[in-house]
């Protein structure tokens, strides 16, 4: 029995050697060798002198096209490896490949009436694929007697099967009822960011349920912004079959991206390492043009240059900076610790726990975190969660694939009823009192008539509920965390959620304080921060320590001490 395996444990030498990222050779060498045949006689009519792919390309999309054709077994009629994605940076020919290896798929098809896809968010990433297909079949005495081409579909028809090569653009076109063999998505961090990205592109992909010889081809730059929904979730997963955590050999990642060590290192903002994830360096990527931008970007401040990052070396943001940001958000990311992952990681190694709240409407997120200060070392340790019921999910439709990646990590929970998410709250902090280290719980004085109700029902003194002035008021407890964070003695424990809120955050001077306000920072999220900042405005005051665990334990154990 064949066996092979699509994971690259060697990635990251691999990859800044100028390697191979796929680990294998086709598994059925002359299907790859008569797709190449196909593939490298199409003209590429954009390029200078108008060569033939073949003339132009370098080894590692040949490696790829050889992989995707190479993956047909000729003799079941099934392709072994059905699924496929490329991560590569801004214009590295993504688009043209796209063409080449969709027209070679709709060239080699011998099921009658077929159907080929390449999907596009937009009509404009459509016409990126589509021009480059009429193009080189334009060019081509051969193709053009075989191949019919309809601008006004964007559809190539074959003359003797009746197969169908469609470009589709998502946002004006239906893509339900498709029976495709082959779907080329493209550009898939622009649909992460749809609500009904994953509905539709099921629908798309359908299909190859009754096609045992039908791929999927993911295709996409780095986001310009925190990756999210379809796109995330592939992105992850692509990751841990390239890493070997998940056995999938139907899978094929092709990651350009920078290994972690790099990016620690700060390596990426070199631009001598741009070739790592532009192995078209020097042919479609022009080397002057990417030197220019590293040095114009730097000089328009890290914003710009964080995008930049993303779409010319895709470097993934983690944290998107604002040029109105919070000043902690410049040193929220290297904050991160494995010391706070868990409210339990607080109790177990704080003497102390301020707990803030903030949120909680029907198109809010209702936001905890806790603040704890560490025994001996005094650093400030914080963790968050977050609650929302699914009606955010329709009056915020543009935030909804966040949200749910968010509730999939654990780091925000989607209620049922409205209430629920309240006595998660209670019992968290009961949790804390329970365990001898609560000081006190800040909340926003409007609305707080539910969150007490349930707060006294399990037994929180009424005097450790305080309510935290809002507004410029604030300001002293927003000028603290970023102070801590920049000094390094404020830690979280790194969740993408955080992140997402920091990076939300804008700042408005009022008077000689700062402000930041749910009304500033628009439709974006900020709740679990605005909690921070009440827990932050508690703990600022320096609370006696309240022994913790260890006392709490011996209470138990002697009533007497207690």
């Amino acid at each position: 029995m064949m066996e092979w395996s699509t994971a690259c444990t060697d990635w990251e030498q691999r990859i800044v050697a100028r390697q191979s990222l796929i680990p294998f050779e086709p598994l059925f060498p002359d299907q790859a060798a008569e797709a190449l045949e196909v593939f490298g006689d199409l003209r590429m009519v954009d390029a200078t002198g108008s060569p033939l792919m073949s003339e132009t390309v370098r080894s590692w999309v040949n490696e790829f096209v050889a992989a995707i054709f190479g993956a047909y077994d000729p003799y079941s009629g099934r392709r072994m490896i059905s699924e496929f994605m490329l991560l590569i940076s801004k214009k590295n020919g993504k688009s043209t490949i796209a063409a080449g290896i969709m027209l070679t798929a709709l060239v080699l098809n011998w099921r009658t009436s077929g159907e080929f896809i390449i999907l596009a968010p937009t009509k404009e990433i459509a016409d990126n694929s589509y021009i480059p297909i009429r193009d080189m079949v334009k060019a081509d005495e051969e193709l053009s007697a075989l191949l019919k081409v309809q601008d006004h579909l964007r559809t190539v028809t074959h003359m003797e099967t009746g197969a169908t090569l469609k470009v589709v653009a998502a946002d004006s076109e239906t893509v339900s009822g498709k029976k495709a063999i082959g779907v080329f998505i493209d550009e898939l961090w622009v649909f992460g960011k749809r609500a009904n990205a994953e509905a539709m592109l099921r629908e798309a992909t359908g299909g190859l349920a009754s096609r045992p010889e039908g791929f999927i081809i993911w295709a996409t730059t780095q986001s310009d912004a925190p990756p999210a929904g379809v796109f995330r979730q592939k992105l992850m997963y692509a990751r841990k079959v390239r890493d070997g955590e998940i056995k999938d050999p139907s899978f094929l990642p092709v990651l350009y991206e920078f290994p972690k060590a790099m990016l620690d290192a700060g390596k990426h903002r070199d631009f001598s390492n741009a070739y790592v994830t532009n192995p078209n360096l020097g042919l479609s990527v022009d080397e002057p043009f990417i030197e220019r931008g590293y040095t114009q970007a730097q000089l328009d401040g890290e914003e710009s240059f964080r995008g930049f990052l993303a779409k010319h070396l895709n470097v993934e943001i983690g944290l998107a900076l604002l040029s109105d940001r919070w000043a902690g958000a410049d040193f929220w990311e290297v904050q991160a610790s494995e010391l706070c992952r868990t409210l339990e990681d607080l109790i177990e190694r704080c003497e102390v726990i301020d707990i803030g709240v903030d949120g909680g409407g029907l198109d809010d997120l209702l936001g905890l975190a806790a603040v704890g200060r560490e025994r001996a070392t005094r650093r400030w340790l914080t963790w968050t969660h977050a609650w929302a019921h699914p009606s955010v999910l329709e009056r915020r439709k543009a935030e909804a694939p966040r949200i749910r990646d968010f509730a999939k990590d654990g780091h925000l929970t989607l209620v049922e009823r409205i209430g629920d998410d309240i006595k998660e709250v209670a019992q968290l902090v009961a949790q804390v009192e329970q365990a001898g280290l609560l000081d006190k719980v800040g909340l926003d004085p409007a609305g707080v008539g539910a969150i007490l109700d349930e707060l006294e029902a399990l037994g929180i003194p009424r005097e450790k509920i305080d309510g935290i002035s809002q507004g410029w008021r604030l300001g002293g407890a927003i000028k603290t965390a970023e102070r801590k964070l920049a000094e390094g003695t404020l830690l979280h424990g790194g969740q993408p959620m955080m992140a997402w809120c920091c990076g939300n955050a804008k700042v408005e001077p009022r008077g000689n304080s700062i402000l930041i306000t749910k009304q500033a920072s628009g439709s974006a999220k900020i709740d679990p921060l605005m909690a921070l900042f009440n827990a932050v405005t508690l703990m600022a005051l320096n609370p006696e320590g309240q022994g913790g665990m260890e006392n709490f334990m011996a209470g138990i154990r002697d009533p007497l001490i207690a």
